[in-house]
Parts: C-alpha cells; sequence; structure tokens
C-alpha cells in the first residue's frame, strides 16, 4: 500500500487546514520544494501536493511550485491537485514531470470535463477525490455543499471510466481523529476502483486498520499533520504499509496453497508466506489490480 505524504501550498507556504477551513491553518514550512526533498530522502516514493489556492479560486495559482517539486525530487511520484478545472490547466500537468492529476470540484460540476481529461491524460493519470462530509460529497475547495452522495457519485464515476479516487471524510480532515473506515469500506464493497484513504490519520494504529482494507481495493493511504507533528516517520508508516495483509490463520491474504498448505481467504499480498504461492492479479486494464 502506497504512503503520501501530504504538502499543502497556501500563499506559497506549506500548511495544513482543520477540516478544510482556509482561515484555520497550521504553517510547517516557508519553502515547498524543501519540504518535498525531505519527505523524500526519509523515505518517501510518493507525494500528495495541493494548491490550496487554487482550489479555493477555480484555476491553479501554486503551479510553478508544484513543477518544482516534480523536478527537484526524480523517481519520486507527485500527484496534484487544486484548480484543475479547464484544458490549459490539464495540459500544465501534461507538459510536466507531476505524475497524476486530481480532479474534484469538475467531477461533480462537469462531467464533459472529466470525460476530456480522462481522454487526454489517460485514466492511469486521473485521480478524482471524493471530498465528503456526512456522506454527501463538497466542491470548490470543500466551501460547497451539494446533495450527491458519495457512494452515487463513486458509482458513476466507474462508469464513465475512472480507475482511482481519494476519498476524504472532511470532517476528520487535520482533526487527529482516526480514519472513517466505514465510509472508506462502503466505496470499496461497492465499487471496483483504486481508493487512495484521507482524512484523520493519526496514528500507526490507524495505518494498520486501512492497510487491512488493501484487499477490497484501498491502495494508498494520505498522511499530513501526524507526520509534520511526529507522530510516526515514513519509514515507521512504510514499515506497516508494506508489510503483507494476513488473514486469521496468519497466511498472507491471497496466497493459494502449493505443496500441502491450507488456502488463505483474500487477494494479493505483498510477499508469499513459506509454503505459497501468491494468484495472479485479474486480467485486464485498470482498478483493483489491472495494468494501467
Amino acid at each position: 500500500m502506497r504512503l503520501l505524504p501530504a504538502i499543502d501550498i497556501q500563499g506559497g507556504r506549506c500548511v495544513r487546514l482543520r477540516r478544510g477551513d482556509f482561515a484555520d491553518e497550521t504553517v510547517f514550512g516557508d519553502d515547498p520544494v524543501a519540504m518535498a526533498k525531505s519527505w523524500m530522502q526519509e523515505g518517501a516514493q510518493y507525494l500528495h501536493v495541493v494548491d490550496l489556492d487554487g482550489a479555493r479560486e477555480g484555476e491553479p495559482r501554486n503551479f510553478h511550485l508544484i513543477r518544482a517539486i516534480a523536478e527537484a525530487i526524480p523517481g519520486v511520484q507527485v500527484e496534484a491537485g487544486g484548480g484543475f478545472r479547464s484544458e490549459a490547466s490539464l495540459r500544465l500537468v501534461l507538459e510536466s514531470q507531476v505524475g497524476k492529476a486530481v480532479i474534484g470540484t469538475s467531477a461533480v460540476e462537469d462531467k464533459r470535463f472529466l470525460k476530456q481529461a480522462l481522454e487526454l491524460l489517460g485514466p492511469g493519470r486521473v485521480v478524482v477525490a471524493i471530498d465528503a462530509e456526512h456522506g454527501k460529497v463538497k466542491t470548490r475547495g470543500w466551501v460547497q455543499q451539494s446533495d450527491v452522495l458519495a457512494l452515487d457519485l463513486a458509482r458513476e464515476l466507474e462508469q464513465l471510466g475512472v480507475w482511482e479516487i481519494l476519498y476524504t471524510d472532511i470532517s476528520r480532515d487535520g482533526m487527529m481523529q482516526s480514519v472513517n473506515l466505514d465510509g472508506l469500506r462502503e466505496l470499496a464493497e461497492n465499487t471496483a476502483l483504486d481508493i487512495i484513504a484521507s482524512g484523520g490519520v493519526t496514528s500507526l494504529d490507524d495505518l494498520r486498520a486501512v492497510k487491512e482494507l488493501e484487499p477490497l481495493g484501498v491502495t494508498g493511504v494520505i498522511a499530513g499533520r501526524a507526520l509534520y507533528e511526529k507522530r510516526f516517520t515514513v519509514a515507521e508508516a512504510r514499515a506497516v504499509l508494506d508489510s503483507a495483509v494476513q488473514c486469521c490463520c496468519g497466511i498472507p491474504r491471497g496466497a493459494v496453497p502449493v505443496a500441502g498448505g491450507e488456502s488463505s481467504c483474500g487477494v494479493a499480498p505483498a510477499q508469499p508466506a513459506p509454503g505459497f504461492e501468491v494468484a495472479p492479479p485479474a486480467s485486464g486494464a485498470g482498478p483493483k489490480g489491472g495494468e494501467a
């Protein structure tokens, strides 16, 4: 499972918000590029970067910093969001070293644009953010409430050809109140989408709990304030997330018996147990084990 340290940029600085409130910020650094380098040095292989000014204003405002981050940390995949609501903004991603574009508001309000993004970048480079509070989606930098249920949107996105979503429980984001596992499970059990979990990660126990959902298609988790406040390190987090998911009998999920072993009860572990081999993923392209 992927760990994605978060870098949120507002006014050119690294900040963390509470529940998406732009006025309730904590500044963790004045140099986003230096912060990205520090996460890389700690062992991060992925980064989640958000242009908060862009999310609020509807077009990228700090993409020069996002581009500089991607160029400064070769080998680390950067996914970026915040204000991608036009073809011109998508081309910023296309013409940079940024790996994926995270699209939020337009996925709810403009399906034509979403289809354009999927065609221009390809579904492997598009992540759709489902930002929800009390089960309903919010847009425009988490300011505008919609009547759309998170699960209904996820199902619609799947039908439109989206492979991967980012699910954030806004009520827990930045609050250090643990992850909404029920919300994650509902999305994972009812769609074939790959899911990145966000909002509320506080401890290694939270990461262990999210890791248990990996067989259902939860493939990544974003950590922000917990990393900045040193509740755990990147190395400690990766040790949890890189491990094989165990079933009740102690065998990695997805292992199948060889030479007299007993079968287990899930899918696709990182490493097979002695005496077992890993069952291959389902064939085909796209989410939940398919080739991108």
